[in-house]
């Protein structure tokens, strides 16, 4: 196996370019008929980013021994998704950032009104797309859309987004932290890997139930990392305003638990996730990788 960082980064920057090839084509094909909402989705869409749930999603099916071009429209659904919760995020109502991946947030580079729209219409894009997805069968696209559908609403991450405006100001438990950060920012990662496992059809369940323990545990390392990130990290190089959650008096990790509380149970995380992949080949070196990646990443 390549070193982690090597296999990561190149992993990384070939998903990304398949990525944004085929969400560049996906949302041709579906053109809005206002010309400011179709620049609004597409600044926001295509606006950079690591694509890491995109990742996740091909090597989860690379790592079931599958074409990861099954997973490709799958994980560009996954992106839009991810795309629209970071419009409706930033605006000025949930947590009025100016400033996303080193440019200004959508609300501010247009206007309120359309940032919302644009996030609406890139939902229901990523609905329409994995419905649509080739190469599945109309079982495996059902059972797909009902996963993304429970991971993006009120039971995952849209449903830890209101626990999280809820606990402004709060201290919390870290049991009742890394309740709202299963939801806010795992579930998104947990979906990610299993759409990417369902393209084996029928997915062994030890193997599936062995990937969704490992990105649970990803998805709490990833939040873990972030918060790390906002007291730490340079605004340049992590793409938006540091200390921005300090700011608003937000829970967090360091904030419960130390900085150095926080970067031991980062580790912790990191060794629970990698353990579910003992029972996996190489096949699934992309996602020990990824997972290396995520817990070392600078933004």
């Amino acid at each position: 196996m390549q070193d982690t960082p090597t296999l990561a980064l190149t992993f990384l920057e070939g998903c990304q370019a398949q990525v944004d090839t085929e969400l560049e084509r996906l949302l041709s094909d579906s053109p809005a008929p206002s010309l400011r909402l179709q620049e609004a989705m597409s600044y926001s869409l295509l606006g950079g980013g690591k694509r890491i749930r995109p990742a996740l999603c091909l090597a989860a099916a690379q790592a079931m021994g599958q074409d990861a071009g099954k997973a490709l429209v799958p994980a560009c659904a996954v992106e839009a998704i991810h795309a629209y919760s970071l419009v409706h995020d930033d605006l000025p109502a949930m947590d009025d950032d100016d400033l996303r991946r080193g440019r200004a947030t959508v609300h501010i580079a247009f206007d309120e009104a359309t940032a919302i729209l644009a996030g609406d219409a890139l939902q229901t894009c990523a609905f329409g797309w994995l419905a649509e997805a080739p190469g599945l069968s109309d079982a495996t696209r059902l059972r797909m859309v009902s996963e993304l559908a429970r991971a993006s609403g009120q039971a995952g991450m849209v449903g830890g987004q209101a626990i999280d405006l809820a606990s402004v100001g709060k201290s919390l438990t870290i049991d009742a932290l890394e309740t709202m950060h299963r939801h806010k920012t795992g579930a998104l990662i947990e979906a990610s890997v299993r759409l990417g496992a369902m393209t084996a059809d029928p997915a062994s369940a030890d193997q599936l139930e062995r990937l969704t323990d490992y990105a649970r545990a990803l998805g709490l390392a990833f939040q873990v990392q972030d918060d790390l990130l906002d007291i730490e990290g340079d605004t340049e190089i992590i793409g938006k305003p540091q200390g921005s959650d300090l700011a608003r008096d937000k829970p967090t990790y360091p904030a419960l638990l130390g900085i150095d509380g926080a970067r031991a149970h980062l580790t912790t995380l990191l060794h629970r996730a990698l353990e579910q992949l003992d029972g996996f080949g190489a096949d699934a070196d992309p996602l020990r990788a990824i997972a290396n990646y995520i817990v070392v990443r600078s933004h």
